[in-house]
């Protein structure tokens, strides 16, 4: 019969007193050290993964308002353009030139004529009012992309029905404070022969139109070249890890 082998010396040592008697190490582990729960194993790809994979887009869509924010953007835009159409009333009121005009008698009726009938006056209160209108425009559509580089459909849209609005506005303003409409009540108040201005008028109203066109130009402009990007896919960080390579195992 073959003898059995002979035991194992160091497995029969008895442990120092008050010391317990430390596993077995496994080949390639360090002395001394217990082994890890886990050791070599590829990186967990569960919850702990998708969160940091979906921690950007989160985090992008945090920044952009949803619908309702944008609409409500857009009324607050619309609100503000609208009411600027005051201060562009004033301005066109104040810079327009003056038609002079000049009250007769004739027989029992009274007639107004034009001081100069080869002036160009009229023309020049209809492109006060035209660049007047391009300024608001400018003006107003550097001040929403300001507020919002992001733009969106309700934006441009609140800005161009804003800007219509204000030029309404400001139009009809103006000829209201301006001089009094009712030019023979105004030549019989002034006399005979004496010259006064005639009531404020839009006598091309396509001008109405500079400020919402400008504004949409220019708005769109800022935001084709100004406006942040959306991230590319490319770009962006796959939703899964990449493929494991053993060299986290040590």
């Amino acid at each position: 019969m073959t003898p059995s082998p002979p035991p194992d010396r160091r497995s029969s040592q008895s442990s120092p007193p008050g010391e317990a008697a430390s596993p077995q190490q496994g080949p390639g582990q360090r002395p001394g050290r217990p082994a890890q729960d886990g050791a070599g194993q590829p990186p967990a790809t569960g919850s702990g993964a998708a969160q940091g994979a979906h921690a950007p887009a989160a985090a992008h869509a945090a920044g952009d308002p949803g619908p309702v924010a944008e609409v409500r953007q857009a009324v607050v835009a619309l609100v503000a353009v609208t009411v600027a159409g005051v201060l562009l009333g004033l301005l066109w009121l104040w810079l327009a030139p003056r038609v002079p005009l000049v009250g007769d008698v004739s027989g029992d009726s009274w007639i107004v004529y034009l001081k100069d009938s080869e002036g160009e006056q009229a023309v020049g209160v209809d492109g006060t009012f035209t660049l007047l209108g391009l300024a608001f425009g400018v003006v107003s559509a550097v001040a929403v992309f300001l507020a919002r580089r992001r733009g969106g459909v309700p934006l441009v849209v609140a800005l161009c029905l804003g800007g219509l609005l204000g030029s309404l506005l400001a139009w009809r303003l103006g000829v209201w404070l301006g001089p009094q409409q009712d030019v023979i009540a105004h030549a019989k108040a002034v006399g005979k022969g004496v010259t006064f201005s005639a009531p404020l008028k839009l006598g091309a109203k396509g001008a109405l139109l500079a400020w919402p066109l400008a504004a949409l130009v220019v708005h769109l402009a800022l935001t084709a070249l100004f406006a942040p990007r959306e991230p590319e896919p490319h770009e962006q960080g796959g939703p899964y890890p990449g493929p494991y390579d053993g060299s986290h195992a040590a």
